[in-house]
């Protein structure tokens, strides 16, 4: 058992925090958010994660895993810090690092022995060389401090099964007595363990997480190819993915992505390249696609519908993706901006991104139209002049084509996700549009 802190209960951090207790070490997770803290103490997780909440409870029970707002304390004597506090966007595309330089600092003045600090946010090539110096700039006690870095992969929605059952574990180090204690945290997890020095570790984050963007954005720009020459971009989804060099995960056309993760990343990269004098032109064609390719259905709605105001829209979904309540660079919300500016009146539906998206489009008047939260997807399209579908819940899923004729005014469907099939569409009388098809 090793002693840890974890700086950080987001989504990253959180997960991280309750998986290194699950496999067997004493874990201290910090945040500044005293409210946030208290409700983890009694094992209510702030975000929606499956299996989270169960492993929070276990072990707040055995006494292995602890909350605070008291970073003093968490940090003085801990082994190993591992920091998972946000590095959202800048304007320009950079990464913001003020939350890294905050934690690193309180780090420096609070450790009271030698420790191992390990950066598992997504950070820029380098960073860790410069969080390193930073704490050695403004340490008080005389002790040893290295920086070490341990990229997260886990997928939202599937966290806690991500991080404990990884495909590989990666280590960025500088040291062999570093890389020794970061596979002796991960030893009981049982997972291969791919080592390499710093710099490499936090290339290896953006170049896998931009890689699956590209890849995203490329099957959305052969579905939009499709739909202009007759082709069905999931019959061909299908033929790719026999090729075992191109694998069968990803290739699912849609809306463009979303989240957390590969909107920053692929724009942080790009801005990366830059600065360095290089062009990434593959990147800054995905950015660019993606952007496109999130309003692609109210473009084609625009098309058919003479005006939007005082329309019932219902709108299926408001996640980026099913499985997590986050709502961060979701689809939905450019869309929901056009619609409520176009005057419709919406009635959305999500089972887990309600909360959320209340903050940025709180109920009642919204610009031009209005916005409204309900239930279930049978009551947000009861009446309903026009159907967009954003997020693929199960729920949603479930929904058969002859509902929508049954319960809509006009059964007009716009589905981002292309969880339908055209031909019983078309059977059950529903006016059918999606990606690719």
């Amino acid at each position: 058992m090793m002693k840890i802190a974890v700086a950080g209960t987001g989504y990253v951090g959180l997960v991280a925090g309750v998986c290194f207790a699950e496999a067997g070490h004493d874990v201290t997770c910090v945040d500044v958010d005293e409210k946030k803290v208290e409700i983890m103490r009694q094992g209510i997780s702030p975000i929606y994660e499956e299996g989270l909440e169960e492993l929070m409870q276990k072990n707040n029970a055995r006494g292995t895993l602890h909350f605070t707002t008291d970073y003093r304390e968490a940090y003085r004597d801990a082994q190993a810090i591992f920091i998972g506090v946000g590095t959202p966007e800048m304007p320009d595309g950079s990464a913001n690092l003020s939350y890294i330089a905050t934690v690193s600092r309180q780090i420096a003045e609070t450790v009271e022995r030698d420790c191992l600090v390990v950066v598992k946010s997504t950070v820029p090539v380098g960073t860790n060389d410069k969080v390193e110096q930073f704490i050695k700039d403004f340490l008080v006690h005389d002790v040893k401090v290295e920086v070490a870095s341990n990229p997260e992969f886990l997928a939202q929605g599937t966290a806690v099964h991500d991080t404990l059952h990884a495909a590989r574990i990666i280590i960025g180090t500088q040291s062999r007595e570093a890389e020794e204690m970061l596979k002796e945290i991960y030893a009981p997890f049982g997972l291969p363990i791919v080592s390499v020095k710093r710099r490499s570790a936090e290339m290896i984050k953006y170049a896998c997480n931009d890689f699956l963007a590209l890849k995203i954005s490329y099957m959305n720009d052969i579905a939009n190819l499709c739909e202009l020459v007759g082709a069905d971009i999931t019959d061909v989804a299908k033929g790719m993915s026999y090729d075992e060099r191109i694998g069968a995960r990803f290739l699912n056309a849609g809306i463009g992505f979303g989240g957390s993760c590969f909107p920053k990343d692929t724009k942080a990269l790009k801005f990366l390249a830059r600065e360095h004098g290089y062009q990434l032109r593959t990147v800054e064609a995905c950015v660019e696609v993606n952007s496109a390719q999130k309003v692609r259905l109210f473009e084609k709605a625009k098309e058919r519908m003479i005006s939007f105001s005082g329309l019932k829209a219902a709108v299926l979904g408001l996640t980026f993706k099913a499985g997590t309540d986050d709502l961060r660079e979701a689809p939905s919300i450019d869309n929901l901006k056009l619609l409520l500016s176009a005057g419709a009146d919406v009635y959305a539906y999500d089972p887990k991104g309600e909360e959320r998206a209340r903050q940025l489009f709180p109920e009642g008047m919204g610009k031009a139209g209005t916005m409204q939260y309900v239930d279930s997807p049978e009551e947000a399209l009861s009446g309903a002049n026009i159907c967009f579908v954003f997020t693929e819940w199960g729920e949603i899923k479930a929904i058969e084509p002859k509902r929508f004729k049954e319960l809509m005014h006009t059964p007009l469907v716009y589905d981002g996700r292309n969880l339908y099939d055209p031909g019983q569409m078309k059977e059950a009388g529903v006016e059918y549009y999606s990606i690719g098809r």
